[in-house]
């Protein structure tokens, strides 16, 4: 047909190599002139070279006519197109990204003391409150005698509240509830001021007094409790100061202790106290158990610190300080919540560092003592030793103060 061009196309020949070839064609006076060239390899078939040729036509059709027209360099560069404007997208995407922290990189909040109660105060504790003993077992004489002559029984408008508590000793650290960890963590960051978290499992909890890289294991003898009590310790105001006191003293190069396992001690003692029943009267007067068990835990932690700093005590007199702070506790509660209540006030007054234990242990010590804990020499001074208190007692040993 006139007007038709043919074209040359690649063609495959024998050998399998492609064959290239341009048409020049001269449409001067209406002729055409035909001038193959070949780039690259032909293809030969007996020697000499083949062409073949199809209408323009038909290239249409194919799309390939758009192709060649561009030299062929259109389709790579609308590819090299799309290429940059999806590069493009994806950074437009990356600068509207906001950075996350890990989970446990994000500073979990402070947790209070009674924001810890309420969670168990709405928790279902029936199976703990199974097991509990909240009072002591007495019978034949001794109860007669306990009847009469005892202590008065504690009203029965308090004894949920005091189940309660026995029932939070019953419980053991559970590393899937939200409010233990934050519980830990409140008191590390409070004792150390440290304001990230620590990790569940490590070394560092033996800065604050625990015996090993788990809490939980020095918990045995008052379960979750021992850390309620400690977390009221460090987060009410009035008795944070107190707190920091001890925990200094228990970084002493000399009178040194752990800390926590000392508190949890300490918990040990109170939690005795309202199971035989010695705080009932003081509970039946505040019409409260928890708030009179935390007072209580407080003035006899205050004790002990007094009673440790100004008689120069040390870690291996621990089983005896610890008894003797049990047996003056129990007998004298009132007692020691009035000393607890002059403490506070002479704090609040700002007159505090008068009374203070350090004060008291600077005025009782000897100038043999002064010079041997000024030159860092002691008779117990580098000699490791354990710590061993109520909380580490057989069971069967549990209500005596039998220690080291």
């Amino acid at each position: 047909m006139e007007g038709d061009v043919a074209v040359t196309t690649y063609s495959e020949g024998l050998n399998g190599l492609p064959e290239e070839c341009k048409q020049n064609e001269d449409l001067t006076n209406g002729h055409s002139n035909r001038k193959p060239v070949s780039s690259g390899l032909k293809e030969h078939i007996n020697g000499n070279s083949r062409l073949k040729s199809v209408p323009i036509s038909a290239l249409k059709q194919n799309g390939l006519l758009q192709s060649l027209a561009s030299g062929g360099d259109q389709k790579k560069t609308e590819e090299v197109n799309s290429e940059v404007e999806r590069a493009q997208e994806e950074w437009d995407a990356l600068e509207s990204i906001q950075p996350v922290l890990p989970e446990e990189l994000t500073p979990s909040p402070l947790i209070s003391f009674n924001e810890a109660l309420q969670h168990f105060q709405t928790t279902d504790l029936g199976d703990l409150l199974k097991n509990i003993q909240p009072t002591i077992r007495r019978t034949g004489l001794a109860a007669i005698t306990h009847f009469l002559f005892g202590p008065p029984r504690l009203h029965r408008e308090l004894i949920e509240e005091r189940d309660l508590v026995f029932a939070i000793a019953q419980c053991s650290l559970d590393n899937g509830q939200p409010v233990h960890m934050r519980v830990l963590q409140t008191i590390y960051k409070k004792l150390t001021n440290s304001r990230a978290d620590c990790p569940r499992f490590g070394p560092h909890w033996e800065n604050v007094g625990f015996q090993g890289a788990d809490p939980a294991t020095d918990l045995r003898g008052t379960g979750f409790l021992g850390l309620m009590h400690t977390l009221y310790l460090v987060m009410n105001p009035e008795t944070l100061p107190l707190a920091r006191d001890i925990y200094k003293l228990s970084q002493h190069p000399v009178q040194n202790f752990p800390f926590s396992v000392m508190s949890i001690n300490v918990t040990r003692v109170a939690l005795h106290a309202l199971r035989e029943e010695v705080l009932s009267k003081e509970c039946n007067r505040r019409q409260q158990v928890v708030g009179v068990l935390n007072d209580y835990y407080v003035a006899t932690f205050l004790h002990l610190f007094q009673l440790w700093k100004s008689q120069q005590k040390t870690i291996s007199d621990s089983g005896h300080v610890l008894k003797e702070v049990e047996m003056f506790a129990k007998k004298n509660p009132k007692q020691l919540l009035r000393r607890l209540e002059g403490f506070l006030k002479e704090r609040r007054a700002g007159i505090g560092h008068r009374a203070s234990p350090d004060t008291m242990s600077h005025s009782n010590t000897s100038p043999g003592d002064r010079g041997s804990r000024a030159g860092g020499q002691g008779p117990k001074e580098g000699k490791e030793m354990n710590f061993t208190g109520v909380c580490e007692l057989p069971p069967e040993m549990e209500g005596e103060a039998r220690l080291i």
